[in-house]
C-alpha cells in the first residue's frame, strides 16, 4: 500500500478532484466511475459522493493507495 500526503491550500477539495490531483486516476470520468462503483474509501468508509468535501486530516483510499490531505 502506497501512502502519500497531499497539501491543499483551500478549506477543502472535492473527492473527484482529489483523485485527479493525487494522480490516482487519469481523468474525471474515471474518478466518477470508481466513486459511483463504491471503490473509493474516505476515512475507511465507502463514499459514493463525487462532490464530497475532503478536508485536511481526511484519508482517501483507492486500490491500495492511500492519500492523506494536509
Amino acid at each position: 500500500m502506497a501512502k502519500n500526503s497531499i497539501k491543499i491550500t483551500t478549506e477543502f477539495i472535492k473527492l473527484d478532484a482529489l483523485l485527479k490531483f493525487a494522480s490516482l486516476v487519469g481523468s474525471g470520468g474515471e474518478a466518477k466511475n470508481l466513486i459511483q462503483d463504491g471503490q473509493v474509501l474516505v476515512n475507511g468508509e465507502v463514499c459514493t459522493m463525487r462532490g464530497k468535501k475532503i478536508r485536511p486530516g481526511d484519508t482517501v483510499s483507492l486500490d491500495g493507495d492511500e492519500v492523506t490531505v494536509e
